[in-house]
């Protein structure tokens, strides 16, 4: 595939919202607002989740890119993309994640920064910027095989009064989570929803957020500490009836 027909497949698929969806941000494939993409999400029937962890995490598949056709469009965890900065799409691993990608028939080597969601092809693994394939040669081929391996976010630590930078793999089972159960434009809709769980679920409230312009009430339960509570919400939840049920971070 040529590096033209990619590019215009993937932006045809982002307009139209068909069966594949490329790695241009804000448009429709985003992990819902308030999940700190690190929530489950869902891309047409398919749910995608984000791993709790980077550590140890390696792959092997095929690599695509991505160029100018969204160069200035927002990406999954809000950031505009820069086609000339060292970033890629990756379909669960932590935003932020540092990712060596080897090529596996030429041997190059890169590093790049998880920014966005995708690419949502079967058999791809990982769509760098542009930047990133011209380095290890993967812009003339369009795309190539290739194994990732997770290096961590950067962390500062201090020693002796020297500032150091390492790389340090995250763990998102720990923190404030709640389960959504439905988004509504209408507030006495999620008013609604709101009042009928709260007969069967502690913590039963609306959080409030702004998408595209346009205020949304998001219906949420539970109040957990650790990510394996949540889990159990969800899946009761999604048990009796309300299958769109996700945990999100607060």
């Amino acid at each position: 595939m040529t590096t033209f027909r990619l590019v215009d497949l993937r932006l045809a698929v982002c307009i139209a919202l068909l069966f594949l969806l490329s790695s241009c941000g804000g448009t429709g494939k985003r992990p819902p607002s308030g999940s700190a993409y690190r929530a489950p999400y869902k891309i047409g029937k398919h749910w995608y989740y984000p791993i709790k962890s980077s550590l140890g995490f390696r792959q092997r598949g095929i690599a695509s890119w991505y160029g100018k056709e969204c160069h200035g469009k927002k990406t999954a965890n809000g950031e505009t993309y820069n086609m000339y900065a060292l970033t890629a799409a990756h379909k669960t691993l932590p935003m932020g994640t540092y990712v060596r990608v080897h090529h596996q028939e030429n041997g190059k080597e890169v590093v790049v920064r998880i920014n966005d969601r995708g690419p949502f092809v079967r058999g791809r693994i990982i769509d760098l910027s542009y930047k990133a394939a011209k380095e290890i040669g993967l812009v003339g081929q369009g795309t190539a095989p290739v194994k990732i391996v997770a290096l961590g976010r950067p962390r500062r630590t201090k020693v002796r009064n020297e500032t150091r930078h390492t790389l340090v793999p995250d763990d998102y089972t720990v923190g404030a989570f709640s389960v959504q159960v439905g988004a509504f434009r209408e507030k006495k809709n999620a008013l609604r929803l709101r009042n009928k769980l709260a007969q069967t679920y502690k913590n039963a409230h609306i959080a409030v957020s702004e998408n595209g312009g346009r205020t949304l009430f998001r219906v949420r339960v539970a109040r957990c500490r650790t990510l394996g509570q949540a889990r159990q919400y969800e899946k009761a939840l999604r048990a009796i009836g309300y299958p769109d049920a996700v945990v999100v971070r607060r």
